[in-house]
């Protein structure tokens, strides 16, 4: 329960300046990964088994250790640093080092299974936030347009920038993580 708490108060910090500037701030992050990567210390060193000298199967209380707080940390940041430089404007410097924060508290299996709820969850904020731009009524009538066009040509049929202009919503991954992250530690969804 420790470590979920210490995971949700640097996300709750950055949900709130994610929607609100846009922006998830150094200062939240890094000290989130460091506390990380201290639990998971405190994990491998009281996760001995002191009568018999070797290490137990399971993780700590849910606090994973230290080769798996790494291995999570460069799991998740490395998937996210591939994006960031392959899809620039997609994903922000930030972004990386919250999931990457993710895998440091939660492991490497654990935390690429938020990641993935992270982008179901960031997926479906944009599709809501496009709806609500748009709205529902002119967004199928472009859709059917758009099949239209691609089914007459029998290629596909670039969009116009006037067409492109709308699909450039803002994708908050912050509350996307922190509804991942609950729903991984509560089992919401199984």
């Amino acid at each position: 329960m420790l470590s979920t708490v210490l995971l949700l108060v640097p996300l709750l910090i950055s949900t709130v300046t994610d929607v609100r500037s846009h922006v998830i701030h150094n200062w939240t992050v890094y000290p989130g990964i460091l506390a990380g990567f201290a639990l998971s210390v405190t994990a491998t060193l009281l996760g001995k088994d002191m009568v018999h000298g070797t290490e137990m199967d399971v993780v700590w209380y849910g606090i994973p250790d230290i080769w798996s707080a790494l291995a999570g940390f460069l799991a998740c940041g490395s998937i996210m640093l591939v994006c960031f430089v392959f899809f620039p404007g997609g994903v922000g410097g930030g972004d990386v080092k919250l999931v990457a924060m993710l895998g440091t508290f939660m492991g490497a299996s654990v935390g690429l299974e938020a990641m993935l709820w992270t982008f179901v969850m960031g997926g479906c904020i944009g599709l809501i936030g496009l709806v609500w731009q748009v709205g529902i009524a002119r967004l199928l009538k472009r859709l059917f347009h758009r099949i239209k066009c691609v089914l007459w040509a029998r290629s596909w049929v670039s969009l116009t920038d006037e067409e492109r202009a709308p699909l450039q919503v803002h994708v908050f991954l912050s509350p996307a993580a922190l509804i991942a992250v609950l729903i991984v530690r509560f089992h919401l969804i199984q």
